[in-house]
């Protein structure tokens, strides 16, 4: 069975048989008629996947990869901050009529700065370091530039990431701020370890261990009779997922260069309502 879908089911039940409920607060959410959204939570998860046993992916319901892929190449490969670069409709609701989500995500990848080796911007860095120094321990790259958050249409959730290597091994840390688990956990996770994979593939590396750090790990209220039901559900193998072995540039990937095998899941649900 998937080890993803018990780390899920795990941190969820931690979720709502201890987490902590806002309902006696004020908070910013709110469903589409106007009600306060609250949520019960808990601070500080830890989730480790190593990708040497399997691909992170949920059975318990589908990830749709291709478009997580997608996504992820679009703000860190493409490093754009426009929806006109992206397959999907994800972040419609926060582009503006020129389709800008302001200075978020693939902007703040994109700027340049001044390292050791001279001027690049984050991801070049870290591709230079895995190349020319893979024991340094200041490969790092983040999204959350103070300056720029009255710019951000959003506030980016998945705020930075860490690379090690050790051995053979790229490992990576990924810091998350937030999270609405019932609607992205899996998402980001499967986003990050397929990051992962073309880190470590273009860099003569196999991928490790990602390791995912989520401070306010959240259920909304509306959310909980789903969460019980999903996690209730038989759990199946993890599926076999691989890039294309021929791209050695990271610059080079495509959503084609992805390949899922033998991916069984459950039913996806459908009409999960979104806090605004």
């Amino acid at each position: 069975m998937s080890k993803a879908d018990q780390l899920f089911v795990d941190m969820m039940q931690k979720i709502l048989n201890d987490g902590f409920s806002d309902e006696h607060l004020q908070v910013r959410p709110k469903w589409s008629d106007g009600t306060p959204a609250h949520t019960i939570k808990t601070f500080g998860i830890v989730n480790r996947y190593n990708l040497q046993e399997e691909f992170p992916a949920l059975t318990l319901r589908p990830t749709a990869l291709r478009s997580a892929f997608d996504e992820i190449l679009w703000i860190w490969q493409k490093k754009s901050n426009n929806i006109k670069d992206l397959g999907s409709h994800i972040w419609d609701q926060w582009a503006d009529a020129e389709g800008s989500i302001g200075k978020a995500y693939g902007y703040q990848l994109a700027q340049k700065y001044t390292f050791g080796q001279g001027e690049m911007d984050q991801v070049d860095n870290l591709l230079w370091q895995l190349k020319h120094n893979p024991a340094s321990r200041r490969m790092m790259a983040h999204l959350y530039n103070f300056s720029d958050l009255k710019d951000m249409h959003l506030e980016p959730c998945c705020w930075s990431v860490t690379l090690n290597v050790t051995g053979d091994k790229l490992n990576m840390i990924l810091n998350q701020r937030s999270q609405d688990t019932l609607v992205a956990n899996n998402w980001n996770v499967c986003q990050y370890a397929l990051l992962l994979m073309m880190f470590a593939q273009v860099s003569g590396l196999q991928a490790g261990e990602l390791i995912h750090v989520i401070s306010d790990c959240h259920i909304y209220d509306r959310h909980v009779p789903l969460v019980q039901e999903l996690i209730a559900r038989p759990q199946y193998p993890a599926p076999k997922v691989w890039l294309d072995p021929d791209v050695r540039d990271f610059y080079a990937f495509t959503v084609d260069s992805l390949h899922v095998e033998g991916y069984e899941t459950n039913p996806q649900i459908k009409n999960i309502p979104v806090a605004e």
